[in-house]
C-alpha cells in the first residue's frame, strides 16, 4: 500500500489561511456579543440563555455537515463547497448583526451566524486529516491554532484600535457604538476573503485515493441489542422528566429546563434509532456514535471540562472586568465600555499567546508527548482564569491571559491530534462532527447550570463564573492521561515515502 505524501509547509499554510477568517468572526462573536446583548437591553442573567444558540447550533449542524462532506465529491472538491457556503452566510450575519434593532433580532443573528461558521469549520478540522499523513496532522492542527490566534487578536483587538483611532466607542441607550459595528463590518470581509484564499489555493485527492492511503485500523463494530439501547432511552427520558420536575418544584433557576431538556434529548435520539430499520443519515450517525474509538470515549471527557471553562470564560469576562476592575455594570457608562474594551485586548491578548504557543506545542509534543504537554497547558490555563479573583489591576489580567492562551492553543491542536489517527478516512468528516458533541454539550451545560450556581451560591458575581472554568480546566488536564498516546505504528507508516 503507497502512503499519503507529505505536504510542504506553504501547502499546510493555504489549507490553514481559512481558519484566519473563522476564527476572526468567532472571535469578534466571543468579546462583543455579551456586550450587544447588554446594549439591547438584556440583564445579566439572561445572558447565558441567549448564548445558547451558539452551542446549540453546532451540536445540530457539525454532525450534519461532517457525514454530507464524507459523501460529497463535486469540482470544488470535497470540503470546499462547505467552506464557501458557510463563508458567505457567516459574513452577511456579521455584516448585520451590529445593527439590530431589537434583542430577539441579535439572538437570531447570533443563531445564523454560528451556524454559519460551523458549516465552515468542521470540514476544515477533517481537511488536515484528509490531507495530512499522520505525523505531519500534530503541525497541521498547530498551523490551525497559529492561523486562530493571529485571526483572533486583530478581531478582538478592533474595537479598542478603532477608538484609539477617533471612532466613538459610546452610543445613546439601545444603539451598538461604532467601533463595534465597524469591527463587525471589517470581520465579514475579512472572513469571506480567508476562507476564498483556502478554497482557490488547495486541491483535495478524490474519496478512492483517501480510501487506498487509509492509515487508521478498521473499527469494530459494538454488537447491537435494541432491548438494552430501548432501556437506555427510558433511563435517560425518565431522568430528563425528574430533573424537570425538581426545579418546577423547587422554583430553581427556569435556565435548568435546558439541562433537563439536554439530558430527555439524548433519550428521545436513543428511542428513535431503536425504532427504525432503514438506514438514513440520523441513525447512521447515531450508529457512528455507538460504535466511536474508544480514544474518543477517552477525549470526551477531556472535552467536556475544557469547554465548559471556555464557555464560563467567554460569556462571564466582560460582565466580571467591567463590575470588578471597572466599578460599572451600566453598558451606557464611559466605565462599562472602557471595561468591555479591555475585554477585548484581553481577549486579543490570550489570542496572541496562543498564536505563539501553537509554535512551540510540536516541540512540547515531541519532548513531552501529547498527553502531557495537554496537561500542562490546561493547567496554565486554569491558573489564568483562578488568578481573576486575586489580580485587581486590569493591567495585569494580561498575565492571566498567557495561562489562558497556551490552554487555549493546547485544546484546538492536541486533542484532534489524539484522535485522527483512529478514523477512517472515509469517516473523518462525521467522526469531526461527533466529536464536536463533546465541545457543544459542555457549553450547553454552562448556559444551563452557571446562572443558577452564580445566583445560588455566589450572589450573582459573574467573576465566580471564571473560578469556576479554572477549576474545570485543571480537571480536563487530568483525564488526558486516560488517554493513549498515538501507536507508533501509525506514525511510521504516515512517514513512509
Amino acid at each position: 500500500m503507497s502512503h499519503k505524501p507529505p505536504l510542504s509547509f506553504w501547502q499546510i499554510w493555504n489549507m490553514c489561511f481559512g481558519f484566519l477568517g473563522i476564527q476572526f468572526g468567532f472571535a469578534l462573536q466571543n468579546a462583543n456579543v455579551s456586550r450587544i446583548f447588554q446594549t439591547l437591553g438584556a440583564e445579566m442573567e439572561q445572558i447565558p440563555m441567549l448564548w445558547i444558540a451558539a452551542p446549540l447550533t453546532g451540536l445540530l449542524v457539525q454532525p450534519i455537515v461532517g457525514y454530507l462532506s464524507d459523501r460529497t465529491w463535486t469540482g470544488l472538491g470535497r470540503r470546499r463547497p462547505y467552506f464557501l457556503a458557510g463563508a458567505i452566510l457567516a459574513s452577511l450575519a456579521l455584516f448585520a448583526m451590529p445593527d439590530s434593532p431589537a434583542l430577539w433580532v441579535a439572538a437570531g443573528l447570533l443563531w445564523v451566524l454560528d451556524a454559519s461558521i460551523n458549516v465552515s469549520m468542521e470540514p476544515f478540522r477533517a481537511f488536515v486529516g484528509d490531507q495530512l499523513p499522520v505525523r505531519q496532522r500534530p503541525a497541521g492542527y498547530a498551523m490551525q491554532s497559529f492561523f486562530i490566534g493571529v485571526g483572533a487578536v486583530v478581531a478582538s483587538l478592533l474595537p479598542w484600535l478603532l477608538e484609539q483611532a477617533g471612532v466613538a466607542n459610546t452610543a445613546p441607550p439601545g444603539e451598538v457604538p461604532d467601533t463595534v459595528r465597524y469591527a463587525f463590518w471589517c470581520g465579514g470581509a475579512v472572513l469571506l476573503g480567508a476562507i476564498g484564499w483556502t478554497v482557490l489555493r488547495t486541491r483535495e485527492y478524490p474519496p478512492e485515493t483517501l480510501k487506498a492511503w487509509d492509515e487508521a485500523p478498521p473499527l469494530p463494530r459494538r454488537p447491537r441489542e435494541p432491548a438494552r439501547v430501548r432501556r437506555h432511552a427510558a433511563a435517560w427520558l425518565l431522568a430528563g422528566a425528574a430533573i424537570a420536575a425538581t426545579v418546577a418544584w423547587r422554583g430553581w433557576d427556569r435556565q435548568l429546563y435546558l439541562f433537563a431538556a439536554l439530558v430527555a434529548g439524548y433519550g428521545l435520539a436513543l428511542a428513535l434509532r431503536a425504532r427504525m430499520r432503514a438506514a438514513n443519515p440520523f441513525a447512521q450517525v447515531m450508529d457512528d456514535l455507538y460504535d466511536m474509538p474508544e480514544a474518543m470515549r477517552q477525549l470526551a471527557v477531556v472535552q467536556f471540562f475544557s469547554w465548559f471553562a471556555l464557555f464560563a470564560m467567554w460569556i462571564y469576562t466582560t460582565g466580571a472586568v467591567t463590575s470588578v476592575h471597572y466599578g460599572s455594570s451600566d453598558p451606557t457608562s464611559a466605565a462599562y465600555n472602557a471595561g468591555a474594551n479591555w475585554v477585548g485586548v484581553l481577549f486579543a491578548a490570550y489570542n496572541g499567546f496562543a498564536a505563539l504557543a501553537a509554535v512551540v506545542i510540536p516541540w512540547m509534543a515531541r519532548r513531552l508527548g501529547l498527553r502531557l504537554s495537554h496537561l500542562v497547558n490546561a493547567v496554565l490555563g486554569g491558573l489564568g482564569l483562578l488568578s481573576f479573583l486575586a489580580i485587581r489591576d486590569p493591567h495585569w489580567l494580561l498575565l492571566s491571559m498567557l495561562g489562558v492562551g497556551f490552554a487555549w492553543a493546547s485544546i484546538l491542536s492536541l486533542p484532534y491530534a489524539l484522535l485522527s489517527d483512529s478514523l477512517p478516512a472515509e469517516k473523518m468528516g462525521v467522526y469531526m462532527g461527533i466529536f464536536n458533541f463533546f465541545i457543544v454539550i459542555p457549553q450547553l451545560v454552562a448556559a444551563s447550570l452557571l446562572g443558577f450556581l452564580l445566583k445560588a451560591f455566589f450572589g450573582g458575581e459573574p467573576i465566580y463564573a471564571l473560578a469556576i472554568g479554572g477549576i474545570s480546566m485543571i480537571v480536563a488536564g487530568l483525564c488526558v492521561l486516560r488517554v493513549r498516546e498515538p501507536q507508533p505504528r501509525a506514525a511510521v507508516a504516515g512517514a513512509a515515502p
